[in-house]
């Protein structure tokens, strides 16, 4: 079995593995989850994306199999060829290797994060807009999540795939982050809305599917008269993995835009997906403080998109993944920063 081999397997085994004790500890279906619990396993998923950080910075090389340096420059020309490797000191610039194998790894991480963020505001106007009991929002996230990690993987591959075929998709995601980008600012302050009865998720499940007209605690179907039916909170289900479809399209190409290792893009989308329930939860009642995160948003996804129309420019100009990483972070932390000092005026209505 290859390193290659191992490595992956050893990351869905962990994945599996992980997934079981979340859904231990947010298990009980008579409670809504609590801010302390949520706030423990943010804390938690956070934790084990750095401490992966820290393996691929020990052995990330293995991930490629490379042990010779005429591996690592071919790799190199192909992915990393702003690095400059000593063909006399292979230890050295294995570590170059891993040192920025690693910080593509976190760069990737902090952005699909962040972007997960503008994911929960649309997963509380699906809630709402449905009525969704709070008890209940716990196994749809956990099964959404799991149908988010499933498509991620296709798109991810399929993505590379295409890229590795047809470089000229690289400045076709980077027009459409730009152009994602500033529709978000222009659109920032417009209030969003779901309607139950208009979705196209809904009319299609009520055209092959027979709903029934009400929730049945937590359960998905429901048999009535020896007809098994779609219960509401099912369509709950399809339509947040149907929101997730379409955040994917803005989140993988920013991560692209940073690796084009598809290894690296998986992982660390998969990190910030596993990390999204949890902060959901630590989030949902205070989304609304953060007014000016779709701005910062919006801005992030410009300066990604830009980044990747003129890659050969940023490279000229010295603009490397590690300060990539601090322009995304500053972007983040002065959009937080101008919600929680300007807070959002109340509308007083009289």
């Amino acid at each position: 079995m290859s390193n290659e081999l191992i490595f992956i397997s050893g990351f869905i085994v962990f994945i599996l593995a992980m997934l079981a004790i979340d859904l231990g500890l947010f298990a009980n279906p008579d409670k809504p989850v609590s801010i302390k619990r949520a706030a423990l396993m943010s804390v938690v998923w956070i934790t084990f994306a750095l401490c992966f950080y820290l393996l691929i910075l020990k052995c990330g090389n293995l991930l490629h199999h490379i042990d010779s340096f005429a591996t690592l420059q071919q790799i190199n020309i192909s992915n990393f060829h702003h690095l400059t490797l000593d063909p006399h000191n292979l230890p050295a610039s294995l570590q170059l290797y891993r040192n920025n194998l690693a910080l593509e790894f976190i760069s990737g991480y902090v952005v699909e994060y962040a972007l997960s963020v503008d994911n929960i505001f649309v997963m509380v106007l699906i809630f709402t807009a449905f009525a969704v009991d709070k008890r209940h929002y716990n196994k749809v996230l956990f099964w959404g999540i799991i149908g988010a990690i499933i498509m991620r993987f296709c798109f991810i591959f399929l993505g590379a795939t295409l890229i590795e075929h047809f470089h000229w998709i690289l400045y076709l995601f980077g027009a459409f982050l730009v152009y994602t980008g500033i529709t978000m600012y222009v659109n920032r302050n417009e209030k969003a809305e779901v309607d139950p009865e208009k979705h196209a998720i809904v009319k299609f499940a009520s055209r092959y599917f027979s709903i029934y007209p009400k929730f049945s605690g937590n359960k998905f179907f429901i048999n009535i008269d020896h007809k098994k039916m779609i219960t509401p909170l099912f369509l709950v289900l399809l339509i947040i993995e149907g929101t997730d479809l379409v955040f994917a399209v803005d989140s993988i190409p920013a991560i692209f835009s940073i690796t084009k290792d598809p290894y690296i893009v998986f992982f660390s989308n998969i990190f910030a997906i596993l990390g999204l329930r949890s902060m959901f939860f630590l989030l949902v009642n205070v989304i609304d403080k953060f007014h000016y995160l779709k701005t910062g948003l919006s801005v992030l996804l410009a300066f990604i998109g830009l980044k990747m129309l003129g890659a050969n420019y940023a490279d000229m100009i010295g603009l490397t993944t590690g300060k990539s990483l601090l322009v995304i972070l500053l972007i983040l932390v002065v959009s937080i920063g101008a919600s929680l000092l300007f807070p959002k005026k109340k509308v007083v209505h009289r």
